[in-house]
């Protein structure tokens, strides 16, 4: 963990707090995390939420990775960890990983050697991203790390030269699919980042074998080297911390395997990855440069959204928000559902790239499934049920993988998206007449003038049917004439 003050477009850390978890190593075949990795984490995070007591909600950061993303049924193990640090948590994409650590690493790098390698070594997947300059453009997170390779290799603590040959041969076989793509495009530096890498370099430059950085001869002679010791508890290397000791030859190996399938000759070694690279990121929101935006901007481009409507129905759902959102415990007040809402009336027609027929379905796929810079996985999970439910038989198990808490939330902003797309039907630029709308509990209530209403029976007609859909699932519309 750290944290950080902005300094122009850079940070200054003024607090840094590093434990060993090793959450990776606590995850069964079944995908279940075991209770003692689960306590071992929450002690740590509840040490780590003292220190973060006074930072304000929203300029806190919390990303989860690897482990939560495979591990079965995480919901209540999410709980405790927030709980313990005050600050909610977001699992986020392996792509999305692989996007904040380049980031991270490349921010401020200027204009010189404008293409990067970076490559990242966590604990149960490998981060590998070329860039040119600020902007990454091949990002992959390839399941395999410094404590699964441990475990699964080295178990017991044996080093033997069968072992390591067999991890690193796997190292590559499982980066192997990329190499062809990744040589292709080619690179002007390689830089490694995370703690595993570091401690390579470390252990090679105390070795002298070379200075900072890593190179073939220096994997090697390190692989050489940990073989004739022979054993983890033998690993009393310069530059090797002794928490480091479990999970290093499993690192090497990673890295090994990565510099023969991407047939890399050097590496340099960032000291910023993950973490820098979540600072960034916040700052950007905070400063409204939200990634978010551009990433829907460019989702509605890439899938020949109607931009002129979308809008159209951006503001009108926003107009009932304010409205209606005070009366449903001051949900035009909340910011996360104000900028779900947004995003969700400019990407609600998205599906109509595949077929008219059920398009809100297709929509519903594109964005749950689709790799989203800046989206936490229950972020695009809300807006891709929003999607979903913004026409059509209002389904409440499109809210089935969301937390209960938001359930009732969704289920209103899906309400106001509908009355949005409604009063938009006609797609036309005019001007919606004034329009007074309540809401209370599982009610709504929008009053129209009579003649207005009269006069356009495509929305009368939409209201009607709308009338019997949210009755099916629970909700009353009344449509008032005045």
């Amino acid at each position: 963990m750290i944290v950080a003050k902005p300094r122009g477009h850079e940070i200054t850390v003024v607090d840094r707090l590093r434990e060993p978890v090793r959450l990776a190593a606590g995850l069964d075949e079944q995908k279940r995390l075991s209770a003692e990795a689960q306590q071992r984490a929450v002690d740590c995070l509840e040490r780590f939420g003292q220190r973060l007591r006074a930072i304000r909600p929203g300029r806190a950061r919390v990303v989860g990775t690897n482990t939560l993303r495979r591990m079965r049924d995480p919901g209540s193990f999410l709980a405790a960890a927030e709980r313990a640090l005050g600050h909610p948590v977001e699992v986020i994409s392996g792509v999305e990983e692989a996007r904040l650590i380049y980031g991270g690493v490349v921010h401020g790098m200027g204009a010189d050697q404008p293409r990067r390698l970076v490559i990242d070594i966590g604990g149960g997947s490998t981060e590998v991203i070329i860039g040119e300059r600020d902007e990454p453009r091949l990002l992959e997170s390839v399941r395999m790390g410094c404590v699964s390779y441990s475990e699964r290799f080295f178990a017991g603590g044996e080093i033997s030269r069968k072992r390591f040959m067999a991890a690193r041969m796997a190292a590559r076989l499982e980066a192997e699919y990329l190499a062809a793509e990744y040589r292709g495009r080619g690179w002007d530096v390689c830089i490694g980042a995370s703690g595993t890498v570091r401690a390579i370099a470390k252990v090679i430059a105390g070795c002298g074998w070379a200075d900072g950085e890593v190179t073939p001869d220096g994997l090697a002679r390190a692989g050489d080297l940990i073989v004739k010791l022979g054993s983890i508890d033998a690993l009393d290397l310069d530059g090797l911390r002794d928490d480091r000791k479990p999970i290093f030859p499993g690192g090497l190996a990673v890295l090994t395997g990565l510099f023969d399938a991407l047939g890399i000759r050097r590496m340099t070694v960032s000291d910023r990855a993950l973490r820098e690279g979540v600072v960034y990121d916040l700052l950007g929101r905070l400063s409204d440069h939200d990634v978010r935006h551009d990433t829907v901007a460019g989702l509605a481009r890439r899938f020949g959204v109607d931009e002129a409507h979308a809008d159209q129905v951006r503001a009108t759902a926003l107009s009932i928000l304010q409205e209606a959102g005070e009366g449903w415990s001051g949900l035009a007040a909340d910011p996360d559902c104000r900028q779900l809402l947004i995003w969700a009336s400019l990407l609600h027609e998205i599906g109509l790239f595949v077929a008219h027929g059920s398009y809100h379905k297709h929509g519903e796929y594109l964005v749950r499934n689709g790799d989203l810079h800046g989206f936490s996985q229950l972020d695009q999970r809300m807006l891709a049920a929003l999607v979903r439910l913004h026409r059509g038989k209002f389904r409440q198990a499109a809210l089935d993988d969301v937390p209960e808490g938001w359930r009732d939330r969704l289920s209103r902003l899906a309400i106001i998206l509908r009355l949005a797309v409604i009063l938009r039907r006609g797609r036309s630029a005019d001007a919606i007449p004034p329009v007074r709308i309540e809401a209370s509990a599982d009610q709504v209530t929008v009053e129209f003038d009579a003649q207005w209403l009269a006069d356009h029976a495509l929305t009368r007609a939409g209201l009607e049917r709308e009338q019997d859909l949210l009755k099916q699932a629970g909700f009353r519309l009344r449509v008032l004439e005045s």
